[in-house]
């Protein structure tokens, strides 16, 4: 069963969506659900799997995304992740990347609804009541996604997945990099809008160059759920309206929390060997468009990267924004 944190998700983007990132960004916004970096089951399975799925209980909901195309290898891994606790397990179908498509999953699964109908079966039966997701492209390469999509969309919920997340675009696997295939085939909403209209009991979510909560608000008219990426990582002041798609009333930002609370939380990772790095790297683009964010992003883009820097360097960062934060609000920021 889906739940209504699907609503807003913020998207699974690999070397990014690590679990400094998550924690980063439930300071930000309560309600959203969190995702993972795509995990391979085979690393699942054989790896380090406190290193690859632990998580901070501050982050739920968060969801776990898998790669692969293997139905018992994924059932496995979904047995693992459900056993760490997370609330949601996901299949990726969307990454176009080489590497990605030497191990035969990702977007170029799109070319077999049929396995991954079986991928997803297998997965449901491991899940208990923990809800399975797929997450796709409108198609890949020449495929013509108005026939594709609907037919993909139907076997999925065939082989017994809770929803579905439509990145609006197609992926072409030859000629693109994973960067293009973010900004260059064009967007169709209308077609993902249009595959809600036929399955009005069932889930599906739009992802893909949503940059803003009024674009946010336009597409839940018809969608069940709008997932961010880039706009959410890059500017990540953005998130602090998200909460108020959940009914929640609009407030200004308490930052000086937010700042204490990354702080302790670096305290912590340093204290397990960590470097204060692997922390305020996601936390770069906090205060764009407002006074003092150079200063701020200079301070985290230097010294915060020095072996032995401390928390504090967080707070001397924030010196610099801290006298102006209530004066200018970043214009997507505004609920």
């Amino acid at each position: 069963m889906i739940d209504k944190y699907h609503k807003f998700a913020i998207a699974p983007m690999i070397d990014w969506t690590d679990r400094h990132c998550r924690y980063f960004h439930r300071q930000l916004t309560r309600r959203a659900l969190l995702y993972t970096e795509m995990v391979v089951a085979d690393a699942i399975i054989h790896g380090d799997r406190d290193r690859l799925l632990a998580f901070d209980v501050a982050e739920h909901p968060v969801a776990l995304q898998i790669g692969g195309s293997d139905p018992d290898k994924l059932a496995e891994a979904t047995r693992i992740g459900v056993d760490f606790g997370y609330d949601e397990i996901n299949l990726n179908v969307g990454c176009p990347s080489d590497r990605v498509q030497s191990g035969a999953f990702g977007a170029c699964l799109m070319r077999d609804p049929a396995l991954v109908q079986r991928c997803v079966t297998a997965m449901k039966s491991a899940a208990r009541n923990v809800p399975v997701t797929v997450k796709c492209r409108i198609g890949v390469d020449e495929q013509q996604p108005e026939t594709v999509l609907p037919d993909f969309a139907g076997q999925m919920r065939a082989g017994g997945a809770d929803g579905l997340w439509v990145h609006a675009r197609k992926a072409w696997l030859q000629g693109l990099s994973p960067k293009e295939n973010r900004t260059i085939p064009p967007l169709d909403y209308p077609l993902v809008h249009a595959l809600k209209a036929t399955h009005p009991d069932w889930f599906i979510g739009i992802n893909g160059g949503i940059a803003g909560i009024g674009e946010v608000r336009d597409h839940l008219k018809r969608m069940d759920g709008v997932m961010v990426g880039r706009k959410a990582y890059g500017e990540p002041a953005f998130l602090t309206a998200v909460d108020t798609l959940f009914g929640n009333k609009p407030s200004d930002p308490d930052w000086a929390a937010i700042i204490d609370a990354m702080m302790a939380y670096a305290a912590r990772h340093i204290e397990r060997g960590g470097r204060l790095s692997a922390v305020t790297r996601h936390m770069v683009g906090l205060f764009t468009g407002m006074p003092g964010a150079r200063r701020w992003r200079q301070i985290l883009s230097t010294e915060a990267t020095r072996p032995d820097a401390t928390p504090e360097i967080i707070a001397q960062a924030f010196e610099a924004v801290d006298r102006h934060a209530g004066e200018t609000m970043p214009a997507f920021a505004v609920a």
